[in-house]
C-alpha cells in the first residue's frame, strides 16, 4: 500500500478523535461554559449537522481544483476549527469552531476515498478506502480515550489543541505524501451532480443511512444500557466503547479485504449479521461477559460494511465519484443521528433501554433487503444489457425478464 494512505489515514484519526472525544468531556465543557449537559450536546448535534452539510458544499467548491489541494485545503480547515474551540472564550464561538471543524469532515473522507482508490490496484480500492478508515477506527481506541483522559485531567482545551496538532501532521502528510493528480479533464459539478439520477447510488446512500444506523441505535444508549440492565460500573464504560472500537478496526479491515473479491456477498453477510446480533443484544446485554462479547460484535460488522458500501458508491458513480463519495459521509452521520432518535422514542415510550437494539436490527435487517434489490436490478440491466449487444430488440429483452 503506498505512503500516502498513511497520511489520508493520520487526517482520518484526528478527525475521528475530534467528532467522539467530545461526548467523553460534555460534563467539563458544560462547567467551564456554566451551560447545562443538553446545551453542550449541541456540540455533539453540531458537528453531526455540520457533516451532512458540509460533504456536498466543500465538495463542490472543490470541483475547481485538484483533489491533493482541496484534501490540504480541508485539513487546514479542521486545524483552523480546533483552535478556535480550544481558545473559545464564551459558549457559542465554541460552538463555532466544531462547526467549522466538521464542514471538513465529510470532503476529506469522500475526496479522500476517491484519491485511496486510484492510488492503487483496481483490485485493491476497497482495501485502500479501509486503509485510511483504519484512521477513524484507531481513533476510536486510541484517540478518544486518551483524549478523554487528558481532558479530564489537563483541562478539555489542552486535548482540542492536540487534536488541532494531529491535523498539522495530517496537513503536512498530505503535502509531503499525497501525489498531486490532476483534476479530472471535464468533470463538472453538474457531472457530479448527475451521479444521484442513478439508481444504484441512492440505494447505496440509503444502505449507509439504514446499515450504519443500525449500528448507532445501540451504541448511543450503551451506558445506560451497561450500568443499569448488565451492572456495569459507569467508569467501566470507556472501556466496552475501547472493546467497541477494536471491533471496528477489525472489521473495517475484513471488509475491505473481501470487498475486494466480492463485494455484494459481504454485505449480506455483514448486515444480515449485524442484525441478528442487534437482536441478540436484547438478551446478551443482561451479563456483562456476553454483553462485552456483543459490543465487539457490533463495532466489527457495523464497520464491515464501511468499505463495500463506499466503495459501491464509487463504482456505481464512476466518471464523476467524488460528490456521491462524500454525500455518503453524510449519509453514515445522518443515519447515527436517525437512529439516535428512533431510539430515544422507544426508550421515553417506556420500553426499556434494551429497545434501541430492536430499532438497530430492522435498520440493519432493512438495508439487507436494499443490498438484495440493487444486486437484483443490478443483474436485471446487466441481462438487458447483454440481449440488447447480441441484437435482440429491446422489447424482447425486456420481455425475457417476465
Amino acid at each position: 500500500m503506498p505512503l500516502a494512505l498513511l497520511a489520508l489515514a493520520i487526517g482520518a484519526f484526528g478527525i475521528g478523535t475530534t467528532e467522539f472525544v467530545i461526548m467523553g468531556l460534555l460534563p467539563e465543557v458544560a462547567d467551564d461554559f456554566d451551560v447545562s449537559i443538553p446545551l453542550a450536546g449541541y456540540l455533539v448535534t453540531g458537528y453531526a449537522l455540520g457533516v451532512v452539510l458540509g460533504a456536498p458544499l466543500m465538495t463542490a467548491l472543490g470541483t475547481k481544483i485538484s483533489r491533493k489541494r482541496m484534501l490540504m485545503l480541508l485539513m487546514g480547515l479542521f486545524i483552523v476549527g480546533n483552535v478556535l474551540s480550544a481558545l473559545a472564550p464564551v459558549f457559542g464561538v465554541m460552538l463555532a469552531g466544531r462547526v467549522v471543524a466538521s464542514l471538513a469532515h465529510g470532503a476529506f473522507f469522500g475526496i479522500g476515498s476517491v484519491v485511496a482508490a486510484d492510488l492503487v490496484a483496481p483490485e485493491k480500492k476497497a482495501g485502500a478506502i479501509a486503509m485510511m478508515f483504519t484512521g477513524l477506527t484507531v481513533a476510536n481506541v486510541v484517540g478518544v480515550p486518551l483524549g478523554t483522559l487528558v481532558g479530564q485531567s489537563a483541562g478539555w482545551r489542552t486535548t482540542f489543541a492536540i487534536v488541532a496538532a494531529l491535523g498539522v501532521v495530517g496537513l503536512l502528510g498530505v503535502a509531503k505524501l499525497v501525489p498531486d493528480m490532476p483534476k479530472p479533464e471535464g468533470v463538472r459539478l453538474r457531472h457530479e451532480l448527475a451521479a444521484f439520477r442513478n439508481v444504484q447510488v441512492l440505494l447505496a446512500m440509503a444502505m449507509t443511512v439504514l446499515g450504519f444506523g443500525g449500528v448507532f441505535a445501540a451504541i448511543t444508549y450503551i451506558t445506560p444500557m451497561m450500568t443499569d440492565v448488565a451492572g456495569y460500573a459507569g467508569s467501566s464504560v470507556t472501556w466496552l466503547l475501547v472493546l467497541f472500537g477494536l471491533g471496528m478496526v477489525g472489521g473495517n479491515l475484513i471488509g475491505g479485504r473481501f470487498a475486494d473479491r466480492a463485494l455484494m456477498p459481504m454485505l449480506y453477510v455483514a448486515l444480515g449479521a449485524l442484525a441478528v446480533v442487534l437482536a441478540l443484544f436484547t438478551l446478551t446485554a443482561h451479563n456483562k461477559i456476553a454483553a462485552a462479547v456483543t459490543i465487539t460484535l457490533i463495532g466489527a460488522l457495523g464497520f464491515a460494511t464501511v468499505p463495500p458500501l463506499q466503495k459501491r458508491v464509487l463504482d456505481q458513480a464512476s466518471g464523476a465519484p467524488t460528490l456521491a463519495s462524500a454525500v455518503n459521509i453524510g449519509a453514515f452521520n445522518l443515519g447515527n443521528a436517525l437512529s439516535a432518535w428512533l431510539g430515544g422514542i422507544v426508550i421515553a415510550a417506556g420500553l426499556g433501554y434494551t429497545a434501541p437494539n430492536w430499532v438497530g436490527a430492522v435498520l440493519a435487517a432493512s438495508a439487507l433487503v436494499l443490498a438484495i434489490l440493487s444486486a437484483g436490478l443490478e443483474r436485471r440491466t446487466a441481462g438487458t444489457a447483454r440481449i440488447v449487444a447480441s441484437g435482440a430488440p429491446v422489447e424482447h429483452a425486456a420481455a425475457a425478464h417476465h
